[in-house]
């Protein structure tokens, strides 16, 4: 269970946190405001609280993993995410980019697979204040009854872009995937044109869990 307590500890980690980021390169206001909002002890079992902000990924239900806060800003910055727009996370996980997104003023619809995760982290996300809906399924299927998105976010690695999410995207939206089919993705941005064109870029090396789904493997 989460500690869901927010002490002077863990709000001086939370700083250091935010200096650790700025060190690293990322300078963006509003995610850095969020980082400092959101306790990222949160999400994690009591017993990694003096870890819970160095930036380093962690073990969650169903062997999935809550990415280092560094991936989660760079995922983040690479979406050029506005407030108010509507997201789809694929792979809700443990709750916190979720609530990152949240944050910046998006509303965020997340997905996940792993019932047992669903379970836990949408209990979680009841007790934070943020708009996000959860949604039991396939990702990698997206949310079409709930689409068009303007940003759509997908938090585990794919051996191909799926067709089913640009679909979901709306013209000039923008999908942020890491994409590869060896230990290793390549974080790709892919932003709608119009109706039947889309411009795909390419960017650093991550490692990530496998997107599980018909679309992916």
């Amino acid at each position: 269970m989460a500690l869901l307590q927010d002490t002077p500890l863990t709000r001086g980690l939370r700083k250091q946190l935010i200096k650790d980021l700025q060190d690293k390169g990322f300078h963006d206001l509003p995610i850095l405001k969020a980082f400092a909002e959101v306790p990222r002890h949160f999400f994690l079992p009591p017993i990694f609280l003096q870890q819970a902000y160095s930036d380093v990924a962690f073990p969650i239900e169903a062997g999935q993993t809550i990415s280092q806060p560094s991936t989660v800003a760079y995922q983040t910055l690479l979406l050029q995410l506005e407030p108010r727009q509507k997201v789809l996370e694929i792979g809700t996980g443990s709750g916190y980019q979720a609530c990152i997104l949240a944050s910046i003023g998006a509303t965020v619809y997340t997905i996940e697979r792993q019932m047992k995760l669903f379970n836990a982290t949408k209990a979680l996300l009841n007790n934070l204040p943020y708009r996000i809906i959860c949604r039991f399924g396939d990702g990698t299927l997206g949310l079409p009854q709930e689409a068009p998105f303007d940003r759509i976010l997908v938090t585990a690695g794919a051996p191909e872009i799926p067709k089913n999410l640009l679909k979901q995207l709306v013209i000039g939206g923008k999908l942020v995937i890491p994409v590869g089919d060896g230990e290793t993705q390549t974080m790709t941005r892919v932003t709608r044109l119009d109706e039947l064109t889309f411009e795909t870029e390419q960017f650093q090396d991550f490692r990530f869990v496998p997107l599980i789904g018909k679309q992916g493997w």
